[in-house]
């Protein structure tokens, strides 16, 4: 083992928002191993109070840059809750491509651009273009076609203005729909050549495991995005209503957003938790994929969380063109150009639930009879994750401690980055000292 280690990563690259990484060793006892989030704090949930109803959702948006449609689908989701809205099967159905749209954009973003390099060595997704030409392009056109994707969707690519409590204010038309699912089905060959790509980059996968709790939404009849109960691979089914007895959020010294616990100490959501959860309702091309990488759950390896979202890009290219099947089997229904839905605001609480990318969402608000927002609670994803991030660190470091100062560093750093977090929009917490 190493006598003396120093590592001191600050503002960890190739992720969102700004996390260090610190560990220190002398004579071969290891003195600190910590994830830092050094993000600075935004107050969302104070943002929206006294807001009205109509806004909520478009506020809670730009929590996240790429997260925006699940964001406001969970806003959503609350508002409708509270005040007994219905959203009709169709709306239903479109909201759910929406939700595929942004998981795509999302994936492939991480596995092409921020973990390709590390399996690459690479500093950057930039070299890569001179040495990997072809995969750099198969990355980038599956990419923009999540772009255009939630574009037809909900409206543009980046914070939607379609999705409204109720349904839609515009729904895409039958052919654009149609030409879609061309483009999307069009895709199969991407999507096999990065699945090889990464299968024969496997070896790379640092073999690590710790045995964690999974949590994610579950849904008897579909592999859960837009709706469902809570799954814990610990302790089982849960309803979404019951969300703080399972989330249980507490604060840590060296960071400023909250962190999570459950049955155990941290639990871990995203791509790899609803994998875990609800395997056996992948789509048939997204299994054969996750066959290539041997996945069988319980997979314990976080590192795997990048195979996971690769699955998940496939299943939702699938399940995107039979949705898109449906609708136009069944027609589309005549609105008016902009929809605004006939909603009286009442008083009540509500609570939204959907997968992001990064995992499971909570978004729970109160509203006073007149429909002004009187208290918001907002759960991310990546809130969630810390706790376990923070975990593997102190298991992995004792065992690769004593390999040279640059490569424990790159594993660490990599270990980060596999959970793809969303750093800023995590951050909830400020320590205030008032002095008299």
């Amino acid at each position: 083992m190493s006598e003396d280690v120093d590592i001191d990563v600050e503002y960890l690259t190739r992720v969102e928002g700004h996390g260090n990484i610190e560990v220190n060793a002398r004579n071969g006892k290891i003195e600190k191993c910590e994830w830092q989030v050094v993000e600075a704090p935004r107050f969302f949930e104070s943002l929206v109070v006294d807001r009205d109803w109509t806004e909520l959702h478009h506020v809670t948006s730009r929590i996240c840059g790429i997260c925006s449609i699940g964001h406001t689908l969970a806003s959503l989701k609350a508002t409708e809750d509270a005040m007994d809205i219905d959203v009709s099967e169709q709306d239903k159905k479109l909201r759910k491509l929406a939700l595929h749209g942004e998981n795509m954009q999302s994936h492939v973003l991480h596995v092409g651009y921020l973990a390709l390099p590390d399996l690459m060595d690479s500093k950057s997704v930039v070299p890569l273009t001179e040495t990997h030409e072809e995969e750099v392009k198969t990355v980038i056109r599956l990419h923009r076609l999540a772009n255009e994707m939630s574009d037809v969707i909900t409206g543009r690519t980046t914070h939607p203005q379609r999705l409204i409590p109720g349904g839609f204010s515009k729904i895409p038309t039958e052919n654009e729909l149609m030409e879609l699912k061309n483009k999307l089905e069009g895709s199969f060959n991407d999507l096999t050549a990065v699945a090889n790509l990464l299968n024969d980059l496997e070896s790379k996968i640092p073999a690590f495991e710790r045995e964690t709790e999974y949590i994610s939404l579950t849904h008897e009849d579909e592999f859960a995005l837009y709706d469902g109960d809570i799954c814990s691979s610990d302790t089982g089914r849960t309803p979404v209503e019951e969300y703080l007895e399972i989330t249980n959020e507490y604060t840590v010294p060296q960071s400023t957003a909250k962190y999570t616990k459950n049955n155990r100490e941290s639990y871990m959501v995203g791509a790899l938790a609803r994998l875990n959860n609800n395997y056996g309702q992948l789509s048939p091309m997204a299994k054969d994929i996750a066959e290539k990488f041997d996945f069988d759950p319980l997979v314990c390896n976080p590192f795997m969380n990048t195979i996971a979202q690769v699955v998940e890009v496939v299943h939702s290219v699938e399940d995107s063109i039979r949705l898109i099947e449906e609708l136009l089997d069944e027609g589309l229904e005549e609105q008016e150009e902009y929809n605004s839905p006939d909603i009286e605001p009442k008083a009540g609480r509500g609570i939204g639930a959907v997968e992001v990318p990064r995992g499971i969402l909570f978004h729970d608000y109160t509203y006073d009879k007149d429909g002004k927002c009187t208290e918001a609670n907002c759960v991310i994803p990546t809130n969630q994750n810390h706790g376990n991030i923070q975990l593997d660190m102190e298991k992995m470091v004792p065992d690769i401690i004593s390999k040279p100062e640059e490569e424990v560093e790159k594993q660490l750093s990599m270990l980060v980055r596999a959970y793809d977090p969303c750093i800023s929009c995590s951050t909830h917490d400020l320590n205030i000292k008032f002095i008299d």
